[in-house]
């Protein structure tokens, strides 16, 4: 059989385990196991974004818009755009996957700050395209002048991912209008923890056809399993976009629920508010090493002991966080927390405690 020889230069994604797996393996009752590795909401989904999934589940059979108007309507409110900048996907990824599509070609470059979100090199090969990758610094900040000088005429897309996953920093403002301004490749800014946050770009989207942001309704909005993303971006590339986009690539039921979701503030305040708690508590008092964040996680480095130690350690306490020497660029030692519950919080900083004095 023939295969796209770029298959061949993708590692493979490592998700983290699935509470069911480590209940499993470690003996314990799943309602006894803590995931604090895949970056979801605690709180679960909207309350509003549940009654719309059962209000509508009758629905299931009908196709969904094909470009998913309504909820691109609903989108281009909340942000003070024109349907025509709003684009929706399967998922963030999906987004992700499609404007590779577009921009990304055999002979081109992507510019990609690490350590990071793997699909970004993901897409990037697969299209045949060739990954530049800028070595963050050791605070995990973008150094935006040593990424322009890796600009070329090859490159074509640039990647900055605002807060970064798995550091939680974020590319300021100023930075970000820098790189529009000296570029004329697609900047690709991923908000998808910026709710978390006090930074976003949105508002540049009106003014530089050259940038899109990338959100997601998988954290804030806790509908990680209906994937559901959005991007925002300059019409001529929305033309491009839904060209090259997969049509009823959102279900019926997750356009209803995402839009419920929209209206649903008083669960959108709690979500905020218990993250912003959660990651000043685990800030505090977790005893490693752990780098300011505006995401709803953590990066903790657990020096002396490496992430797969202390991620083993953790699971045979029912608790499950995410080793991140999977991505490029990161070190043996870092380990990502997802804020959870207040009691979710206490409980792995006990664990980490009884760890440190190991």
């Amino acid at each position: 059989m023939r295969m796209r020889a770029s298959i061949n230069r993708i590692k493979e994604y490592v998700p983290g385990l699935s509470v069911e797996e480590v209940a499993r393996k470690y003996g314990f009752k799943p309602e006894d196991v803590i995931k604090l590795a895949s970056n979801e909401n605690p709180l679960g989904a909207s309350p509003k974004a549940v009654e719309a999934i059962k209000q509508y589940a009758s629905k299931s059979y009908l196709y969904p818009e094909a470009d998913g108007r309504s909820l691109r309507e609903a989108l281009a409110k909340k942000h003070d755009l024109e349907l025509e900048n709003v684009v929706v996907g399967s998922g963030g990824d999906g987004i992700l996957d499609t404007l590779a599509k577009v921009f990304v070609d055999r002979g081109f470059e992507t510019i990609i700050p690490i350590p990071t979100f793997s699909y970004y090199e993901v897409f990037t090969v697969i299209n045949s395209g060739k990954p530049v990758f800028i070595k963050r610094d050791s605070n995990f900040n973008v150094d935006i002048d040593k990424l322009l000088s890796k600009v070329s005429g090859k490159t074509s897309l640039i990647f900055l991912c605002s807060p970064n996953n798995p550091s939680g920093t974020v590319v300021s403002r100023s930075d970000v209008k820098k790189t529009l301004e000296s570029v004329d490749s697609l900047v690709i800014v991923d908000e998808a923890y910026a709710d978390f946050g006090d930074t976003s770009v949105i508002d540049l989207v009106k003014k530089y056809g050259n940038l899109v942001v990338l959100r997601t309704f998988s954290k804030m909005y806790g509908l990680a399993g209906l994937r559901i993303g959005y991007a925002l971006m300059d019409e001529e590339i929305t033309k491009a976009y839904l060209k090259a986009s997969i049509s009823f690539s959102v279900s019926y039921i997750a356009i209803k629920a995402a839009i419920a979701a929209l209206s649903d503030k008083e669960h959108l305040r709690r979500s905020i508010e218990l993250v912003k708690k959660g990651r000043k508590y685990l800030y505090r008092k977790l005893p490693f090493k752990v780098y300011p964040s505006q995401a709803n996680f953590v990066l903790a480095d657990v020096k002396p002991f490496t992430s797969g130690e202390v991620c083993e350690f953790l699971l045979k306490q029912g608790i499950i966080v995410r080793d991140c020497y999977s991505f490029r660029g990161a070190t043996k030692s870092l380990v990502r927390i997802t804020v959870g519950t207040e009691e979710q919080n206490r409980r792995l900083v006990e664990a980490m405690q009884v760890l440190a004095e190991k």
